[in-house]
């Protein structure tokens, strides 16, 4: 960031009084610029013994394989973004059951949301953002075409909880930031 967003001048960074990191504030206004993690919010849409991927039609990672998700909108609760992430790529007609994976993403700033979801209907086909929308039971998931390590564990978690019976909410980490030397 380089401009206020309030006054049009000059922004620095440094740590304002009563903080604890660096924050870009304008050197006319004051006014205190946070930058803050993107929320992206998804569904893992089952139906039966499948689950429902969509092949991706924009970058990043175009042509590879993900579950429905995208940026939280202002405006829209966590389940709502959920929701219209799915219409919008799979144009599906589901049912929401609970929060499932929730994974932190540091070094990009981003948090992951996916709820388990069922699909009410197999009346789904691709949105302007995909490609491609398929089912897919565990066998003939395309584990080396998944667009993201995020999609990869929690599909990964979802069968390994389906075979128990059981899908508690899962809390995780993925940050690959290099060490520093």
């Amino acid at each position: 960031m380089k401009f206020c967003s309030q006054c049009g001048k000059p922004v620095s960074q440094r740590t304002p009084e009563g903080d604890n990191r660096l924050r870009h504030i304008c050197d006319h206004c004051e006014t205190i610029h946070y930058h803050n993690p993107k929320i992206v919010a998804g569904c893992l849409p089952v139906w039966e013994d499948k689950v429902l991927l969509c092949k991706r039609a924009i970058e990043p990672r175009y042509g590879l394989w993900t579950l429905p998700a995208g940026f939280m909108e202002n405006d829209e609760t966590l389940e709502q973004a959920a929701e219209r992430e799915s219409r919008e790529e799979a144009n599906t007609n589901l049912s929401i059951h609970n929060l499932y994976t929730v994974i932190s993403l540091p070094h990009i700033n981003q948090v992951y949301m996916v709820f388990r979801a069922q699909l009410n209907d197999l009346n789904f086909f691709p949105g302007i953002e995909s490609l491609e929308v398929a089912l897919f039971d565990e066998s003939n998931i395309p584990w080396d075409q998944l667009a993201f390590g995020t999609i990869q564990m929690t599909l990964k978690l979802f069968f390994e909880d389906r075979q128990r019976g059981s899908y508690p909410l899962h809390t995780c980490n993925i940050d690959h930031r290099k060490p520093t030397v």
